[in-house]
C-alpha cells in the first residue's frame, strides 16, 4: 500500500474507533470520512461496507483480549479465568455502543473476523475449565460469546440500572457451572 493510502487507512480506523465509542456503530460513514480528512469514496475503497470497517477497527482492538486470554490460560482456577475473560470481552463490547447488537444480528458472516478471533481466544479457556470439571461439557465458546453479547446488549438498553450486567452474568455463570463444580468464586 502506498504511504498516503496507508495514512488514510490508519486515519479512517482511528476516526471510526472514536466515532463508534462516542456515537455507536450506526454513526454516519460520511462523518467518519470527513473527520479523517478524506472523501467517502476513499472510505469505501478501503472498506466496502460498514461491517468491513467495523471488523477492521475491532480486529485491532481484539489484540488486548487475545493477550488477556493467554495470561489467564495458566490461572489457578480455570472457571474463574474463563469468566474473567468473558468480563473483559463484555467491557470491550460495552465501550462500543451497538457492537454487541451488530455481532448478534449478523448471522450472515459480516462480523466473521471478530467472531473467529474471539472464539480462538476463548476456546482454550473454556476447554481448560471443562477438563477441570468446572463447566458443563456441552457448553460451546460461540454460545458463551453470544450470551455475553446479549447480556451487554441488555445492559445497554437499561443504563440506569448499573447492576444489570453483573446480575445477568452471575445467572449465566451459575447456569454453565457443573453441579458442585469449582470456580467462579469471584462471581
Amino acid at each position: 500500500m502506498r504511504a498516503d493510502a496507508q495514512r488514510n487507512y490508519d486515519r479512517l480506523l482511528e476516526e471510526a474507533k472514536q466515532a463508534f465509542i462516542v456515537h455507536g456503530t450506526d454513526v454516519a460513514l460520511e462523518d467518519i470520512a470527513r473527520h479523517a480528512g478524506v472523501g467517502i469514496g476513499t472510505l469505501y475503497r478501503h472498506f466496502p461496507d460498514r461491517y468491513s470497517l467495523m471488523n477492521a477497527v475491532f480486529i485491532r482492538e481484539l489484540d488486548a483480549l487475545t493477550e488477556r486470554a493467554q495470561e489467564l490460560v495458566t490461572a489457578d482456577d480455570p472457571a474463574d479465568a474463563l469468566f474473567a475473560w468473558l468480563r473483559a470481552v463484555a467491557t470491550h463490547s460495552a465501550a462500543y455502543r451497538g457492537l454487541s447488537s451488530a455481532i448478534l444480528a449478523q448471522s450472515d458472516g459480516r462480523m466473521h473476523q471478530c467472531k473467529t478471533r474471539l472464539r480462538e481466544s476463548g476456546c482454550a479457556l473454556l476447554v481448560r475449565a471443562q477438563e477441570a470439571g468446572a463447566v458443563r461439557p456441552g457448553v460451546d465458546i460461540g454460545d458463551l460469546l453470544k450470551l455475553t453479547s446479549a447480556i451487554v446488549l441488555a445492559a445497554e438498553k437499561n443504563p440506569e440500572d448499573r447492576q444489570t450486567f453483573d446480575r445477568l452474568m452471575s445467572l449465566a455463570v451459575n447456569g454453565i457451572l457443573t453441579p458442585g463444580g469449582v470456580g467462579a468464586g469471584s462471581e
